[in-house]
């Protein structure tokens, strides 16, 4: 089939994720990443935005301030290992703590 004819039959997508609620996005903010278990609270959620990084870091969030969830498509690693990725809504104004682990050691080589 020649792909003049794919592209006539391709049909139009139009993709309107918000229509239903119009001050979603006004009274919210989006993150990105990789949702994890928190350790000892289950009334909160932990997100790796970059799950793949050496330099992890994280946010955590009440799952009480967080009002839609939708799945991304999922990181796949060289060895075949999927990786799922979701972005959550925070409603503005909760309270989130955003951490980065690091090795406490000299800046100054001696």
């Amino acid at each position: 089939m020649p792909i003049e004819k794919l592209l006539e039959q391709t049909k139009k997508f139009e993709i309107d994720a918000y229509k239903r609620q119009p001050d979603f996005i006004t009274n919210h903010i989006s993150f990105t990443g990789t949702p994890e278990k928190h350790p000892y609270d289950t009334d909160k959620i932990i997100l790796i935005p970059d799950p793949l990084s050496a330099n992890i870091s994280y946010y955590e969030f009440a799952t009480a301030n967080i009002e839609g969830v939708e799945e991304l498509p999922s990181l796949v690693t060289i060895d075949g290992k999927s990786i799922r990725v979701i972005r959550i809504w925070v409603k503005k104004g909760s309270i989130g703590v955003r951490s980065t682990p690091f090795i406490v050691e000299n800046t100054l080589k001696r």
